[in-house]
């Protein structure tokens, strides 16, 4: 009985600690965001708690080979010297997704370039358009299974999931060039695809639905 009332209660304090450290980032967001009316802050602070709240008790409940930094709410791993991505090339990324079935809520990686960094985004499978060969991803639009895997937007490459990938885009892992920069904050958006990974099996979600932070 005193086991699990000291486990119920490290739960507990792990929640609340992953809880604070999400607010303060949202608050910091949202206080510097160029949203165009008080109706989108409005709306934003009204789901922030569900959101918040959702985030820190999947990343708690999730069985991940990552490190969890309760302090600053986020994935950590050492980060590799260079991009992990030099053995997918665009045939390679193409066989992989023309011969798995692609599921709704299947967490894809996506390479992004921004200001002359690259990193990898966590972003998930929200339509399949079997007829013509493509599928929809729920932040970077639409990807054809018989073209490059990049789509209309050039900063956006579909890449091949793998543990090593899957690692560097949960830990927010940028680069510059062949260098290493300072790792990006998740969005909480991505925080709680990273829960929905099957790091057994990367080409089933756990779960049919997608959680996705509007």
């Amino acid at each position: 009985m005193h086991d699990l009332l000291s486990d119920a209660l490290e739960h507990s304090t792990q929640f609340s600690e992953l809880c604070s450290a999400l607010y303060e980032r949202e608050i910091n967001l949202l206080a510097n965001a160029q949203l165009n009316s008080k109706e989108q802050i409005q709306a934003r602070l009204k789901s922030l708690n569900y959101y918040v709240k959702r985030t820190a008790g999947s990343m708690l409940a999730v069985q991940s080979p990552l490190l969890l930094d309760l302090q600053n709410a986020s994935w950590t791993e050492k980060q590799s010297k260079q991009l992990p991505i030099k053995e997918q090339s665009d045939a390679d990324i193409q066989k992989w997704y023309q011969s798995n079935k692609l599921c709704l809520g299947l967490v894809v990686p996506v390479l992004i370039k921004e200001r002359e960094k690259f990193r990898i985004m966590i972003d998930c499978i929200d339509r399949v358009d079997e007829e013509n060969q493509r599928f929809r991803t729920n932040y970077c639009g639409w990807f054809y299974l018989h073209k490059s895997p990049s789509n209309k937007y050039e900063n956006y490459t579909l890449l091949k999931p793998s543990k090593k990938v899957f690692t560097a885009a949960c830990s927010g892992h940028q680069w510059q060039g062949n260098s290493r920069t300072q790792p990006l904050t998740l969005p909480l958006r991505e925080l709680l695809l990273s829960c929905q990974i099957n790091w057994r099996n990367l080409r089933l979600p756990i779960s049919l639905k997608s959680s996705i932070f509007n």
